[in-house]
């Protein structure tokens, strides 16, 4: 504090309107070292008391026929530290008035000393000094009570810090565990979904070389077969039969064991082509929008196979629409510093197409169900329940996933997710030569498959077309028949056999003979190592038109690579 401050602070105020006896006190306090004011009346001094001061000393007589109201309230709204001391200095009236006077200034002023004139210096100066050293014990309560407060203040300042931190933390803790949750429900979703995907794969495999020998076996009576009436009975049972390898297709697409042509492809073009299959489908009741992203990252995908993704979600959104509505189709380029996109996928840039309506919705636990296979809300006979399963399975197989927004009354968006490619879509080149007549079959084929059925359709079927023909059971069979040195022009091996599979078997045949042509049948890729750019692959269920192809077209590569080659060779010149 300023030695101005402090002099304001230890000042005497001086109220003494009659005669000289203001400038007399003044005098005698000025020469015992006091600091004093000389205020003319009572407003006067309750001014100067705002300013701050030490001890007041007044006269009796200023305070009769005077307005003391404002320095009553003063006294009586001083701070809790404050209790402000005042002088006051009497007459010897000893009337019954001046005593009802005097108590009345002891009631109204509280902290009121009265000396009585005349006084002496020395009683004035020591009663003086110990109103100032009074006062002084305020001043320093005050600074206490300041400190305290102020450290009070930091106190609950550090404490608001504080809670404000641990809310904060809180929040994130909460926040990590909500993560948390969310992170173990989509590992518990995927783990179940992977479990689900093998069973369903190993299930979907079983039955491809059921439907294989049963519709081959179908085929080859049909052609044979003379009497129409029994043929189409035959016709009849292929058809189901084929309607059974359609769901087998579904069910690999869900267990992510079908092999995909995977290239770059461009949404917005697969989207623009399915216009017109797409209101046929969905019908006019229901009004389909396209919102289509400008400039549209190519994504990683099978476009025949995202074709029926989309086909897919727009048959279930057409269901979620009985009495009509909107569908809308759109596409969308999500960068890696996107937040919105699924957490499990992982870091990159994806392709977004989603298909979103104005149906039905779902709850929370038909979400959760809605990628399993066969699970379906619709009635007996109106669906598989193996729709949303294939789109779940070809995103997955793809590096993709798939989301769904929905509430209940509020409609459903399905958004597919799709990796990112720069690549460019993969041409072919218009010189390509038709496919020269092939003139002979003159071949010996080495059948291999663990499967007994389908082992003796496809052996009667290579057979017919005139092929030689050697049937063994399996991977070490196959192996210990081309050591032993028999003619064998092409390989028919199954890829998923026990012990030995097709790839393993086929590396050891080429170890002995490495330009011996094989061509490998599946219908479940399962745990074999095949390389995703084969192309010498025929998928089960089979037709003999398709065993026939491809045979050929494995046997005979190497004439129509020359002639493609002389084709365009000649086109050069």
């Amino acid at each position: 504090m300023s030695a101005k401050r402090e002099q304001i602070d230890d000042r005497v105020l001086i109220v003494a309107p009659i005669g000289r006896d203001a400038q007399a006190t003044a005098q005698q306090l000025a020469e015992g070292d006091f600091y004093c004011e000389v205020c003319a009346d009572i407003d006067s001094l309750h001014e100067q008391l705002g300013k701050g001061a030490g001890v007041a000393l007044v006269t009796e007589e200023a305070l009769y026929n005077a307005g003391t109201d404002r320095l009553k309230r003063w006294v009586a709204t001083q701070p809790p530290w404050s209790d402000f001391p005042i002088i006051i200095l009497t007459t010897r009236a000893t009337s019954a008035a001046a005593q009802a006077h005097r108590r009345n200034l002891l009631e109204s002023f509280g902290n009121v000393s009265m000396l009585e004139r005349p006084l002496n210096a020395v009683t004035l100066l020591s009663t003086v000094r110990s109103a100032l050293r009074a006062r002084r014990r305020q001043y320093e309560v005050q600074n206490h009570l300041l400190v305290r407060e102020t450290s009070a203040a930091h106190m609950e300042d550090l404490v608001r810090e504080r809670t404000l931190q641990l809310e904060q933390a809180n929040e994130q803790l909460r926040k990590q565990i909500s993560e948390r949750k969310q992170m173990e429900a989509a590992l518990q979703q995927a783990q179940k979904m992977e479990i689900i995907g093998q069973l369903t794969g190993g299930v979907a495999h079983d039955f491809n070389n059921l439907l294989t020998a049963v519709i081959g076996n179908l085929e080859l009576a049909i052609r044979r077969g003379r009497d129409d009436s029994i043929r189409r009975f035959l016709e009849g049972a292929t058809q189901a039969a084929k309607r059974g390898a359609t769901l087998t297709a579904q069910l690999l697409a869900f267990s992510r064991t079908q092999r995909l042509q995977v290239q770059p492809t461009d949404l917005n073009a697969v989207v623009d082509t399915m216009g017109d299959l797409l209101s046929r489908t969905i019908g006019s009741a229901i009004r389909i929008e396209r919102h289509l992203e400008e400039d549209l990252w190519r994504a990683t995908t099978d476009p025949t196979q995202i074709e029926c993704v989309i086909l897919n979600l727009a048959v279930n959104a057409r269901d979620a629409m009985p009495t009509g509505g909107r569908l809308r189709i759109s596409t969308k380029n999500v960068p890696r510093e996107d937040k919105s996109k699924p957490h499990e996928l992982a870091d990159g840039d994806y392709v977004m197409v989603s298909v979103a309506d104005t149906g039905t919705g779902m709850t929370d636990e038909v979400v959760r169900k809605a990628f399993e296979p066969f699970f379906t809300t619709k009635p007996v006979g109106s669906g598989t329940g193996l729709g949303l399963s294939q789109v779940y399975g070809i995103a997955k197989q793809t590096g993709g996933t798939v989301s769904i927004a929905t509430k209940p009354g509020q409609g459903t968006t399905v958004a597919v997710y799709l990796p990112r490619t720069t690549a460019l879509p993969a041409t072919r080149s218009s010189e390509a030569a038709a496919v020269p007549p092939l003139q002979s079959h003159d071949a010996t084929i080495l059948v291999v498959d663990d499967d007994y059925d389908v082992r003796l359709f496809a052996a009667s079927c290579l057979e017919s077309l005139g092929y030689r023909v050697i049937a063994v059971a399996g991977g070490q069979a196959a192996i210990d028949t081309v050591a032993s040195g028999t003619a064998v022009d092409l390989v028919l091996v199954d890829l998923v056999m026990p012990e030995i599979d097709g790839v393993e078997a086929m590396r050891a045949i080429h170890a002995e003979r490495p330009n011996l042509k094989y061509l490998y049948m599946t219908g479940y890729v399962g745990p074999a190592k095949l390389d995703p750019t084969e192309q010498r692959v025929l998928k089960k269920p089979f037709t003999i038109t398709e065993l026939a192809t491809k045979v050929e077209e494995v046997l005979f590569s190497n004439a129509v690579e020359r002639s493609v080659r002389e084709s365009v060779s000649d086109h050069q010149r």
